[in-house]
């Protein structure tokens, strides 16, 4: 029934990091791969086997395990800035509109703006691949918004310019190092040893935690929505096919839209049937949603403390989320659980749930606490992945193309100004002769001054040219040779 889902809670200290480890474990024997992410490191101690200590003799004696034995389990760690396990990547174009809106927290307008982004480049054939793909085609698009508005819609500037903001916000907090290629391949989540062990893959969060935690609750929500598009299905297999640990999982659910919201609870109750179990891990059942508390089978829930008023109203609500045992009063025995003791509901083979059992957790086999540096460094060695991520690949995509494009247009434009240059150098040294001929004949003209008889003459032959001229001549010439 693990594939119906899971949730554990409790408040800080109580022993939920130490539920989960057994929980992996007890996935991994069983062949089935794992994938949590490590808040505090202290997750990594399942590379290594535990060692004797007093307080595990005592749970022991009191729940004797036939089979139990220390010993270290199959790990491979992950860490977006590839520093404490493999560089783990995904693309803008994977991350989509819906979760990179919500990780920029852009209000409507903006998303729609994101949105219009994601086809323009679709339309382009143009690849959104990392940060520098995404902020070039922001940036054309702004250039080109008026080409742009008639098929897309109005781009403002100002709303470009916002999401520019937050993209540099996103950039300082580390992001950079989590767009990009290689992306993760989900196979390489999905691992069996060559003992038959479930490999359990370790995302390093604490690093992430602090700088970005809205980037921490994306990745993993992109990583579950990976799974839910590309696994096939499976309908109801004997055991799932992997088994996903969400932890703060209240960080996915603050201040998401409904259009989040709605999309997550799509997912969990519908990947299923691919083969994956999902467990959320928060400090109440108030964290998650009604929609998506229904769909989870397996509920463990270790103390709270109720000191407000707030915290027994807390109580009061999360007593009467589990089926009732008349055995014990359910919202006395929250308050009154021990460390590494929790209630907990199970569903039954025909997928109901069961009344709430009061139950002690055991022991992990592996270590409880962190690796060393020099003990996670020599697993990430031998690791089979060691190089496969290492590189990071940069290929011919939106920054190059529009680049590409902006060179050809100042190339252009270079051109363009050269022959305009060459065309008024012309212009200006045609002008130049023709004002040279003006002046050489006006001092032709000046030079070659005529007599008042010349003058006379020239005037007269001019006159010719009209009857008036003619008429005067010929009375002129008669008069001469002694006409009348």
């Amino acid at each position: 029934m693990s594939n119906r889902h899971g949730l554990i809670t409790g408040a800080t200290g109580t022993g939920k990091t130490v539920t989960l480890q057994v929980l992996a474990e007890n996935f991994s024997r069983l062949g089935v791969p794992v994938f949590a992410a490590d808040i505090k490191g202290d997750l990594s101690g399942l590379g290594i086997a535990g060692n004797p200590h007093p307080k595990i003799d005592e749970r022991l004696a009191k729940i004797p395990l036939k089979h139990f034995q220390q010993r270290p389990y199959p790990v491979v760690f992950w860490d977006i800035f590839g520093e404490k396990g493999h560089p783990i990547r995904a693309t803008i174009s994977e991350m989509g509109p819906l979760l990179l809106s919500n990780l920029l927290s852009l209000n409507d307008t903006q998303s729609g703006i994101l949105y219009g982004c994601f086809k323009i480049a679709d339309d382009q054939g143009m690849l959104l691949l990392d940060l520098k793909d995404l902020r070039a085609m922001l940036t054309w698009m702004s250039k080109n918004s008026k080409e742009l508005t008639g098929k897309y819609g109005n781009i403002s500037s100002s709303s470009i310019g916002a999401i520019q903001r937050q993209l540099l916000v996103l950039e300082e907090q580390g992001a950079e190092h989590f767009f990009g290629e290689p992306a993760v391949k989900l196979s390489d989540l999905m691992q069996v040893d060559f003992s038959g062990n479930g490999v359990i893959s370790l995302l390093d969060a604490s690093k992430l935690m602090v700088q970005s935690p809205r980037v921490y609750s994306s990745f993993l929500l992109w990583l579950l929505s990976e799974l839910f598009e590309q696994l096939p299905e499976v309908g109801n297999p004997d055991k799932p096919k992997l088994v996903f640990f969400f932890d703060e999982a209240h960080l996915l659910f603050d201040q998401a839209p409904k259009l989040l919201v709605d999309k997550i609870e799509q997912v969990v109750r519908l990947i299923r049937s691919k083969g994956v179990g999902v467990y959320f891990i928060t400090q109440t059942p108030l964290d998650i949603p009604e929609e998506i508390l229904g769909q989870l089978g397996l509920k463990i829930q270790h103390a709270l403390r109720a000191y407000t008023p707030k915290d027994r109203k807390i109580i009061k609500s999360v007593a009467e989320s589990f089926p009732t045992n008349p055995a014990f009063d359910t919202q006395e025995t929250i308050t009154d659980l021990g460390t590494g003791e929790a209630l907990i509901s199970v569903l039954d083979e025909k997928g109901r749930p069961q009344p709430v059992q009061r139950t002690l957790i055991c022991p992990p086999e592996s270590r409880i606490g962190p690796l060393s540096d020099e003990e996670r460094q020599q697993r990430i060695d031998r690791s089979p992945l060691k190089d496969r991520y290492k590189e990071v690949l940069d290929r011919h995509s939106a920054y190059e193309i529009l680049a590409a494009r902006a060179n050809e247009q100042l190339e252009q434009a270079k051109t363009d100004a050269l022959e305009k240059a060459q065309a008024e150098h012309r212009k200006a040294e045609l002008a130049q002769s023709g004002e040279s001929a003006r002046s050489h004949s006006k001092s032709t003209r000046g030079s070659s001054r005529q007599s008042p008889t010349e003058a006379l003459f020239t005037s007269a032959a001019r006159a010719m040219g009209s009857q008036l001229g003619r008429k005067i001549m010929r009375g002129l010439m008669g008069s001469i040779f002694g006409g009348k």
